[in-house]
């Protein structure tokens, strides 16, 4: 088997991943045949609430993130996803990076739904997801700083609280301003969802797990009056009983160190650690 490296795309020098960079052409292709064929379209490829839900239109929450309001729209859009979806990219590897990347503008039009089932007013945009690469940023690096319209230094955590605090600001005020807060609210709600999964399950797990051990023992385990009369224990049992506490309490260990300092302080082997739990869990 032969390999054959290839020099990545840059922009400004800046490499960048192949999704994103396929999101980025995918994203300008739709805009420059919305502006010249599909805008007589819109009604059944932007996401029209009362479309989607009344008349079962599902696609519209696929295809409105590959429409744009205008120019200005497209270019913040794409600016954003160029900074911060590349790393993200590299960070969690390209297939999880473009799940993720649906996940969150799916969300964002679902929460739009939600909040205005009958609805005919077109949405369009990839905001949503993009609002959810800034949360996966603001999460996994967490002390980056991001200068503000390239010129005010913010640390990425600071920055996602900001921009959800005015989406819901926005929200709770009287009138419209014609931007789609929801789904930049549905893009953070599903991205921490998502990347919180892995940590609620294992919490959850943890919880069944200790209940399911404590059980065990009680039935495996003889009392002490079992002792007296000459019951012997089991000396596999109980060591395999042991050998699954030192791990619980290992993976209890790393689950309370990605909930102080976050998932980029693991270690390798922390890591896989907590993989080889995770596919035990799922074959179980």
């Amino acid at each position: 088997m032969s390999y054959h490296y290839r020099q990545p795309v840059s922009f400004f020098g800046v490499p960048i991943a192949p999704v994103t960079r396929n999101l980025l052409f995918a994203n300008v292709a739709a805009f420059v045949l919305q502006s010249i064929f599909l805008n007589r379209f819109l009604d059944y490829l932007a996401l029209v609430p009362a479309y989607a839900l009344g008349k079962g239109m599902v696609w519209q929450f696929a295809t409105y993130m590959f429409l744009h309001g205008g120019f200005f729209h497209l270019f913040f859009n794409m600016l954003l996803l160029w900074m911060f979806g590349s790393e993200i990219e590299r960070y969690w590897g390209s297939s999880e990076f473009l799940k993720y990347y649906f996940v969150t503008g799916i969300g964002g039009g679902i929460l739009s739904c939600v909040f205005s089932p009958g609805s005919f007013v077109p949405i369009v945009g990839a905001s949503g997801a993009i609002f959810g690469i800034l949360l996966a940023y603001g999460l996994a690096f967490p002390d980056r700083q991001i200068y503000v319209y390239f010129l005010v230094p913010i640390r990425a955590k600071y920055l996602v609280f900001i921009l959800g605090g005015i989406e819901l600001l926005a929200v709770a005020s009287p009138g419209g301003d014609g931007i789609a807060r929801f789904a930049h609210l549905g893009g953070l709600l599903f991205g921490f969802i998502y990347i919180k999964k892995e940590r609620l399950g294992f919490a959850i797990t943890r919880k069944w797990a200790k209940l399911a051990r404590n059980r065990r023992v009680r039935l495996v385990r003889p009392d002490p009056e079992d002792r007296k009369s000459g019951v012997r224990e089991d000396p596999e049992r109980e060591e395999r009983d042991r050998e699954q506490d030192r791990e619980q309490e290992k993976i209890d260990a790393i689950l309370d160190k990605i909930s102080q300092r976050g998932l980029e302080s693991l270690t390798d082997e922390e890591r896989g650690t907590l993989k080889r739990a995770s596919e035990r869990r799922r074959l179980h």
